[in-house]
């Protein structure tokens, strides 16, 4: 998994680069196929935003996170991936499990 962490408009510190790692690394135990993730970090006049996008075996997942402090946008963006992911995840395997059950309804025919 690649991680790609961009700062506009601030400089990113290595604290917030590492909090961003490590909540990355997170998502890993939710769902294995994580290809790349790439998370941006922008600094407006009142909010700070935080954007994941994660590519999974041909899609892309995104999520946007808006508020007064980095470190809680970060944390809010990588909630909603978690659930994204789960979503996702569930429905990868209740296709494959339909597929699967066509298959042997089929070889018993």
């Amino acid at each position: 998994m690649r991680v790609n962490i961009t700062a506009r408009k601030f400089k990113l510190s290595d604290e917030l680069k590492q909090y961003a790692n490590e909540k990355v690394a997170h998502l890993e135990k939710y769902y294995d196929g994580i290809v790349d993730v790439e998370i941006i970090l922008s600094w407006e006049k009142n909010d700070r935003l935080a954007e994941v996008n994660l590519s999974v075996h041909g899609s892309i997942l995104t999520a946007k996170e808006r508020s007064e402090d980095m470190f809680k946008s970060v944390d809010s963006a990588m909630d909603k991936m978690e659930r994204q992911l789960k979503k996702y995840k569930g429905r990868r395997h209740s296709f494959n499990h339909e597929k699967i059950e066509i298959e042997s309804i089929e070889g018993k025919e």
